[in-house]
């Protein structure tokens, strides 16, 4: 009887040590703050820049592989720019990777590292590129993100389209 007691005791203890709150998540593969993201990414694979730009708070700062921040209107201008030149342009979905972690300055980051694969019309190379985004979310908007990749890939591609039209146009004179 005194052993049931004790364990009932330190039982009744344990769970008031709680007070009753619910334990903060500090990180998970399933939020609504990845679902967000990864609906700014299929708006961006769409082409629907409207719905893309709705995912980021009006002061957003963005940083693509740039010190220097753009608005998400300035970025969508940039991805329009980019793309101008594919026939096709996508991620690979079985590569990609989420997670949502809520820093010790209570600060809600969702990192995102993917396989980017563009298609260059003039020629119909295939670019793929590893991708890494990570965005930080307040009150279910992206309010800063940061975008990685090697930016080298997709020149280097366009440089040996743009030798190989020189060596033809030189070949057929």
């Amino acid at each position: 009887m005194k052993k049931l007691l004790i364990v009932l005791l330190i039982s009744v203890i344990a769970t008031s040590c709680n007070d009753g709150k619910k334990e903060e998540v500090r990180y998970t593969q399933d939020s609504k703050e990845i679902n967000t993201l990864k609906a700014a990414i299929q708006d961006y694979e769409d082409a629907n820049w409207e719905a893309y730009q709705k995912h980021y708070a009006d002061t957003a700062k963005i940083y693509h592989n740039s010190k220097e921040s753009v608005g998400s209107k300035q970025q969508v201008d940039k991805h329009k720019e980019n793309i101008s030149s594919l026939s096709a342009y996508g991620f690979v979905d079985e590569d990609d990777e989420y997670e949502m972690v809520l820093t010790d300055d209570k600060n809600t980051w969702v990192n995102y590292w993917g396989t980017w694969k563009g298609t260059i019309a003039e020629n119909s190379q295939e670019v793929t590129i590893p991708v890494h985004l990570t965005a930080r979310f307040v009150d279910g908007k992206i309010v800063e993100e940061h975008g990685y990749w090697d930016g080298g890939i997709m020149m280097a591609a366009m440089q040996e389209m743009q030798a190989a039209k020189q060596d033809s146009i030189q070949g057929s004179e």
